[in-house]
């Protein structure tokens, strides 16, 4: 699946529109996981249902394989709808409560296949045990089911008709910690056997880390940072990235209050009217007046993937990319770090 300068804007009225998606591209290889971060309102969910046509594009390209997906006509999307699927992030309102869950994973066979009766029923047996759940199950209803069983059935939906990507959109922040780790750990598995592209979108980094091979930070409608997640998480060459990571929990008591963090001031400014030049100048530690004044360009990383910062061309020698030589080199131009 590729990307190309995706926008996604809302007229709110008087004359007001919110970009909600400015400018986005990037790819997600086959049977590889793409992890989407950043804060609540940066626009990662919209650019999952936008990649989806679940929310019209306003401009940019979506391909899936070889077809655009951008412009088609509902009709000539329809045959499309079984490559690309989503599982959602509240497990309580995704699933059809007058449905039983056969029911409910018999309907896109329905839908996208001529299999016949007894084929679909098959293969819904199959899907239920991929997930780890009984068969037994078909003629129960989603009420009968904890989030994190409901869960495994909306993953097993999504992958029902063997898609070729799926967008999970926070799949496991409305879970408790122990079922979190759980359906991580299913999705790996399914990941590994069926080879399906997946966008992961998050804010928990921590788990994001895990799952993913490449990482993409989002922050107010616009990607900051690409690259492999070992890369990303252990060197940020991004400040938002790096204060990201910092916020992420230690489970070493000793470590967590020694090390150095990124503490964000003010909060996030609102997409309706975003500050010029790079859009997070306002809160960055590391803002220059030359922040203010253009658009921060795409700095090519060693390794692959980029960083839109000023800091690349205009700061201080950042060896190997990372912006955390300059929290551990005191080169902060405001008093926002703390340990």
């Amino acid at each position: 699946m590729r990307v190309e300068d995706l926008e996604v804007t809302f007229d709110v009225g008087r004359g007001k529109k919110l970009h909600a998606v400015d400018g986005v591209s990037f790819h997600v290889d086959e049977g590889e996981t793409l992890g989407l971060v950043g804060e609540s309102g940066s626009g990662k969910s919209t650019t999952g249902m936008a990649v989806l046509r679940l929310t019209e594009p306003t401009a940019g390209r979506v391909h899936l394989g070889d077809t655009e997906v951008t412009g088609l006509r509902s009709r000539r999307m329809r045959p499309l709808r079984k490559r690309m699927q989503i599982v959602f992030q509240d497990p309580y309102s995704s699933l059809d409560p007058s449905m039983t869950i056969g029911q409910q994973l018999d309907e896109p066979l329905k839908v996208h296949t001529s299999l016949s009766k007894d084929e679909r029923r098959a293969r819904v047996d199959e899907a239920l045990d991929t997930v780890k759940l009984s068969t037994r199950y078909t003629t129960r209803y989603p009420n009968e089911f904890s989030g994190g069983q409901r869960q495994r059935i909306a993953i097993a939906r999504a992958m029902i008709l063997d898609p070729e990507l799926v967008v999970l959109d926070e799949p496991v922040s409305a879970l408790d910690v122990s079922t979190q780790s759980q359906i991580v750990n299913l999705l790996l598995g399914i990941q590994e056997q069926a080879r399906t592209s997946f966008l992961f979108i998050a804010h928990d980094l921590a788990v994001v880390r895990l799952v993913s091979d490449r990482t993409a930070v989002m922050y107010l409608g616009q990607l900051v940072e690409t690259g492999p997640s070992a890369r990303v998480y252990d060197a940020p060459a991004h400040p938002y990235t790096a204060a990201l990571n910092s916020a992420i929990p230690i489970p070493d008591p000793d470590r967590q209050r020694t090390r150095d963090r990124i503490v964000l001031g003010g909060d996030q400014p609102s997409p309706l009217n975003p500050p010029s030049g790079c859009r997070f100048r306002t809160r960055c530690p590391f803002a220059m007046p030359v922040c203010a004044e253009e658009v921060p360009p795409q700095h090519p990383l060693e390794g692959g993937g980029y960083a839109a910062c000023h800091l690349h061309t205009h700061g201080p020698e950042l060896r190997g990319g990372s912006v955390l030589q300059l929290v551990e080199g005191g080169h902060l131009t405001t008093p926002l770090v703390s340990r």
